[in-house]
């Protein structure tokens, strides 16, 4: 018998799982790693702790299977998007710690190039906005502030690469074209490194790696690493793997995912459609030489709130509790809570917005409060929507994420955005994206229609509000974002 083994690489923890022909995970593994903060805004990790604790991992997922390595027919990698780590390729030694998603050290040189006009040119060529979250001005970070970084023959890679690295022994200095999609240096176009770009931010070519497709077999984790030769098949980013692993394969289809924030991808198709509204055009997966791309809309804040509520204001000792006590009201009596904590996303784009909470009177409790925060997790996911509805229509929308047991945000949220909602009996589905695509690689699965038929639906989420209810409840969610940005004016 032969398995799938699925590495996913977040941001706080590394993961391992064993996953079998019918989807069915057998073997899971996970260790958290420290996060390492060196001043405000600067979020960083250590590229040997990632790579310790993905090792660890695989081993252990073994041991929970009740499985050897040799039993396993090929390795998927899924990885936390746009953090940057540059190595010296002789010594295979990172010069730096990995500069993390969130990290916001170089918004100096975002608002720089922005003002020299480059935004629209960076924008036509790689679906992104100029933004602190992406790769490229990372890498420029890292080669201006390192002094390591002279004289030596450097490597760049997202996470995905450099798992690669150090599986196959330095062999393979390669990443897939989602990842590539995610650095303001590839053209998703042309689907190569853009020279133009590299050379607005002075970035030396030899550094990067290899842009191949999402499922193919890239090399052979060593056997210095897995005890055995076993084919690497398949690599995606964290969000582009979760809509393979929901099999959204069809132009219109698309997905959610409630985690700490909340990422929205909607496949478009052979088509990179520009958004007009400032959602971001990203490659969804490339198989062979056929490329599919995405809408995507980030949610900065989602399931934090819920933390929140229960770390900071003790309204709930853990997270299922937050729907109990938002289902013992009917409404939120008019209270909106906005949970801009770290500034708005996408469609508004607003780093100095601040959270609020609107409407209170001395009738409000911490129920209604409960409500309106994941009322407000339902608004954000709602506003990207719309927007992605006037670029590209939507025919279907499948949940996932720790977020979507929790059946009050899950109707809500159908209700607000007027769209059915699917919440598959699958829970692992970043990982399992992975998994399918190693698996498509080695003919472990022969196609993407075999996987489909592999998703199964749990339960379905139909709207039932009033488009009079509707527009009601946006008015009152419209006032209350323009009141997040007034203030965020004023530190502006």
């Amino acid at each position: 018998m032969k398995y799938i083994l699925s590495l996913d690489q977040g941001t706080t923890s590394s993961r391992a799982l064993v996953v079998t022909q019918q989807g069915t995970i057998i073997g899971r593994a996970q260790k958290e790693f420290q996060q390492i903060f060196p001043q405000p805004g600067w979020v960083e990790h250590n590229p040997m702790d990632i790579w310790a604790t993905q090792a660890s991992v695989m081993t252990e997922a073994m041991v929970h299977a009740r499985i050897t390595m040799r039993q396993i027919a090929a390795i998927g990698i899924t990885n936390q998007r746009e953090t940057t780590i540059v190595w010296d390729k002789k010594t295979s030694t990172p010069i730096y710690n990995a500069i993390v998603w969130q990290d916001r050290r170089t918004t100096p040189l975002c608002k720089k190039l922005k003002k020299e006009g480059y935004e629209p040119l960076f924008q036509k060529k790689t679906g992104l906005l100029l933004d602190p979250y992406f790769s490229g001005t990372k890498i420029r970070w890292i080669l201006d502030n390192v002094p390591e970084a002279k004289g030596k023959e450097l490597a760049f890679g997202t996470v995905d690469s450099w798992l690669v690295w150090q599986m196959t022994e330095g062999k393979q200095h390669i990443t897939d074209a989602t990842n590539a999609s995610r650095t303001l240096l590839y053209n998703i176009h042309e689907g190569k490194w853009d020279e133009e770009l590299l050379n607005i931010l002075d970035i030396p070519r030899e550094m990067l790696p290899e842009v191949k497709s999402s499922s193919e077999v890239y090399g052979e984790c060593s056997e210095g690493v897995c005890s055995t030769i076993i084919p690497i098949g398949g690599i995606a980013g964290d969000q582009q793997a979760a809509l393979f692993g929901q099999s959204c394969f069809e132009k219109g289809m698309g997905k959610v995912t409630y985690g700490t924030g909340c990422f929205i991808l909607m496949n478009t198709g052979k088509e990179a459609v520009l958004s007009k509204k400032n959602l971001l055009t990203t490659i969804a997966y490339q198989i062979k030489d056929e490329v599919y791309y995405a809408l995507e809309g980030s949610v900065f804040i989602g399931g934090a709130v819920v933390q929140w509520l229960r770390d900071s204001l003790g309204v709930i000792k853990n997270s299922q509790e937050v729907e109990t006590l938002a289902k013992s009201v009917s409404s939120s009596e008019g209270v909106v809570f906005v949970p801009a904590f770290t500034g708005l996303g996408a469609p508004h784009w607003d780093p100095h917005a601040r959270g609020m909470i609107l409407g209170l009177t001395r009738g409000s409790t911490a129920a209604h409060i409960s409500r309106a925060a994941l009322e407000g997790i339902a608004y954000q996911v709602t506003d990207i929507l719309e927007v992605i509805q006037k670029d590209a229509p939507i025919s279907e929308i499948r949940v996932d994420g720790g977020a979507v047991s929790d059946d009050l945000l899950m109707q809500l949220q159908s209700n607000l955005a007027n769209l059915p909602l699917i919440r598959p009996r699958w829970k692992e589905l970043t990982a399992l994206g992975a998994a399918f695509l190693a698996g498509l690689s080695v003919g472990y699965w022969k196609n993407l229609e075999e996987i489909t038929t592999l998703w199964k639906e749990e339960s379905r989420f139909n709207p039932h509000l009033s488009e009079e209810e509707r527009t009601k409840e946006k008015k009152k969610w419209e006032h209350a974002i323009q009141c997040t940005k007034l203030w965020g004016e004023m530190d502006a």
